[in-house]
């Protein structure tokens, strides 16, 4: 028991250090692990009880906005006993153990760079099971900003500049080098990458004036009618079809903010009328008063039997790097 103690000790003394940086060296290994991938370290035990349960209620919960159930992260429990060396180097992880400190602590670099980690201590599996959930809020937004910052990383690799949307919509964003321009006009630009097993990732932006937007008692409404007509009047499809907003789905409204400006956020599920192809977007509306508009800007994915979690959080993170003049 005694040196059970001082191993979590250890562990906390990492994690608490990381601000002042007097107990840890300067060293980190380069962090490693898929977007959305997250280590949760626990002992077998916990894991197969109610703690374990906790941690898959809220970390491995469904995705919104998605045509299927698509956890918001991909989970891989690891024991203690393995916590060491390269197993200490995923972006993200969460570490959940019993002990006599009770502590809920979410540090930057603790074993490599960059690293966001996440520690919760408790002395009985039920006050365990408490803490998950009053904490876990804040622990998946930090592990969500992280994410979004390594898959804007990764397209900065390659990126591709488009001058035409800065003299436009005095819009700039960051965008891989796969994309392409589809379609522009002075109004409507749609960008779009084809994916190696069939299908695309798309962005669309455009702008509507700033009554097309009017109250909160009829913005989601308003929302969807401004993407079916527009993103429906501009997109090119077969037969005479359009492309709308799938009204079997729930859409999702949130209240989110690009460049400092305040955003309507949708997620949902589009479709062709009439036709068998339909896929996840996410709109965002950007309140820009200073132009007297909503810049809308958006993702949709089509990719038929492929899992479409990380596409959708790659376009997510493109117009998350928007800068509007």
């Amino acid at each position: 028991m005694k040196s059970f103690f001082i191993a979590i000790l250890s562990v906390l003394i990492l994690f608490s250090c990381d601000n002042s940086g007097a107990k840890k060296s300067n060293y980190r290994q380069q962090s490693v692990g898929n977007i959305n991938a997250l280590q949760v370290v626990i002992k077998d035990d916990l894991w197969t009880d109610i703690v374990g349960e906790e941690i898959r209620k809220y970390f491995a919960a469904p995705a919104d906005g998605l045509p299927q159930d698509e956890a918001i992260f991909r989970i891989n429990q690891l024991n203690p006993s393995s916590f060491s060396g390269f197993m200490r180097s995923n972006r993200i992880l969460l570490h959940v153990s019993l002990g006599e400190n009770e502590s809920v602590k979410v540090a930057k670099d603790p074993f490599a760079r960059p690293q966001t980690g996440a520690i919760i201590v408790a002395k009985t599996k039920e006050r365990l099971v408490e803490l998950i959930a009053e904490n876990q809020e804040r622990i998946i937004d930090s592990f969500y900003k992280s994410e979004i910052k390594e898959r804007q990383r990764r397209t900065s690799i390659s990126p591709k500049k488009i001058d035409s949307l800065q003299e436009r919509f005095g819009l700039s964003i960051e965008i891989a080098s796969a994309y392409r321009v589809a379609s522009q006009s002075d109004d409507f630009y749609w960008l779009r990458k084809d994916l190696e097993d069939n299908g695309s990732t798309n962005i669309l932006i455009y702008e509507v004036p700033l009554n097309s937007i009017t109250n909160d008692s009829l913005v989601l409404e308003e929302i969807i009618n401004i993407r079916d007509s527009i993103g429906g009047g501009h997109l090119p499809v077969e037969d005479d079809s359009r492309f709308i907003t799938e009204e079997a789905y729930s859409t999702s409204l949130y209240k989110s903010e690009i460049d400092g400006k305040f955003a309507y956020e949708t997620k949902g599920i589009w479709e062709v009328e009439g036709a068998f192809m339909a896929g996840p977007f996410i709109n965002y509306a950007i309140y820009d008063e200073k132009n007297s508009r909503y810049l809308i800007i958006e993702g949709f994915t089509y990719a038929p039997s492929v899992r479409k979690r990380n596409l959708q959080f790659e376009l997510e993170s493109i117009i998350r790097s928007a800068k509007i003049n």
